[in-house]
């Protein structure tokens, strides 16, 4: 393929991909363009441009970007053992070269534990981790990690301390860090609370709210628009309420809090609106609400599905973006750094299982039969928003195996950390 054919393999849109403008007709080949959605607003087509393996292979962790570096917190393996505690392992991702490095620290008492089910939030250059649990029970304990210092301190909060809980949810709004729902550990009941901690003073306050909130769950996602409000998508929930009774079910009811009023709101949706669904991944880029993957348990079914929201319209679009998308799975990381999405580790059934037939009540009330039946992941998928020129021809180099002898040695660099796999499959903390 000659240099000519790679540029234009990367600027011309797949059959079917033509961006219609008002009024005006389809795009044609001679007025080269980048493809388009099938609305009227144009826009570069996002495309999956990273699968790489051999990195950490992490379970329900937790991750957050500060400057241009990603960091995972804890997560859980099949292999490792849980019931007694240890420090909590943190990975972090050179977002440039697509390596992972391990962080040691001097043994502490201000490190966490290892745990899963926790939350993370970026305030400044500090990382506040919050709740979570291992095998033997939860926390409510603040850890804040400075990323600078790589090192680790509990702050002195006061106020209305939430009860310890894994399966919630923590976004930052302006100065506050806001966790909604979860399963609380010492009374045995999901929750549908408000808490929020003043990341200034330190301070714990139960907010108050008005309207209808989402009904009791934990393992949802929130997202924060405009500063001011938060999204509460998915979750597992319980027919009974806060009571765990394992007679699941899956609202794909879009909630949102408006923390100025203090009032829950409902938006009217309409479109694609995606069936119900917990450990899923959801982010915000320019004002869309992105959805992908996770697992809706009472039809047993790993979904690896993306979907846009537009909080202006309320309209739901599913989305099919180009290139490898990560298989179906739930319990995956997801972090946003400027126009690029990565997708790390999670958990899935066998490829032959990934859509078995709905589970009997007894297979639906027996969690551990069905965790024994899951392989983690340690893969990573990058999801480019907005790709450029130079994003596109590089994987159409790729794709095509061309010859790169002549190419600058800075490209030959950037595509071989593109294509090589990482080396920390197995964790530092597995037993064997």
């Amino acid at each position: 393929m000659a240099l000519i054919d790679v540029f234009r393999a990367a600027l011309l849109p797949l059959r079917g991909d033509w961006c219609y403008r008002k009024n005006k007709g389809p795009i044609h080949e001679n007025e080269i363009s980048l493809p388009c959605d099938a609305n009227t607003k144009p826009f570069k087509k996002m495309h999956w441009t990273i699968n790489l393996a051999g990195g950490p292979k992490r379970v329900n962790h937790a991750a957050v970007s500060v400057g241009q570096a990603l960091y995972s917190f804890g997560g859980y393996c099949t292999d490792e053992d849980y019931a007694i505690q240890r420090p909590i392992d943190v990975h972090v991702l050179n977002p440039v070269t697509y390596r992972w490095k391990v962080l040691n620290f001097d043994v502490d008492s201000a490190i966490p534990f290892q745990r899963y089910g926790h939350t993370v939030v970026s305030y400044g250059t500090y990382v506040y981790l919050w709740g979570g649990r291992n095998d033997e029970n939860a926390c409510k304990t603040l850890f804040r990690f400075d990323t600078k210092s790589h090192t680790w301190s509990r702050p002195n909060v006061t106020g209305s301390i939430p009860g310890a809980r894994d399966g919630h949810s923590a976004v930052i709004i302006r100065n506050k860090m806001f966790i909604f729902g979860g399963y609380e550990e010492e009374i045995g009941l999901f929750s549908q609370d408000v808490y929020a901690l003043d990341l200034n003073s330190l301070t714990w306050s139960m907010m108050p709210t008005f309207g209808l909130p989402p009904s009791f769950r934990d393992f949802h996602t929130a997202t924060v628009y405009l500063d001011r409000y938060m999204f509460v998508f998915g979750g597992r929930g319980d027919r009974h309420g806060p009571f765990h009774t394992r007679n699941e079910m899956y609202c794909n009811t879009l909630v949102c809090l408006d923390v100025e009023r203090q009032e829950w709101i409902r938006p009217k949706t309409h479109g694609d609106i995606p069936q119900g669904r917990r450990s899923h991944s959801a982010f915000m880029h320019n004002s869309f609400m992105y959805v992908f993957g996770g697992y809706n348990g009472c039809n047993n079914q790993h979904l690896n599905d993306f979907y846009r929201y537009d909080p202006e319209s309320g309209e739901w679009k599913s989305l099919k973006p180009c290139g490898q998308s990560p298989g179906p799975r739930r319990r995956q990381g997801c972090v946003v750094i400027d126009n690029r999405v990565f997708f790390f580790g999670g958990t899935s059934p066998p490829l032959p299982l990934q859509n078995r037939s709905p589970p009997t009540e007894d297979e639906q009330n027996n969690d551990v039969n069905e965790e024994a039946n899951l392989v983690d992941h340690d893969d990573m998928y990058v999801l480019d928003m907005e790709p450029s020129l130079k994003t596109l021809c590089m994987l159409c180099v790729l794709k095509h195996r061309l010859d790169t002898s002549n190419v600058p040695r800075v490209l030959q660099q950037e595509l071989g950390w593109m294509r090589l796999p990482n080396r920390m499959s197995v964790s530092p903390l597995s037993s064997g």
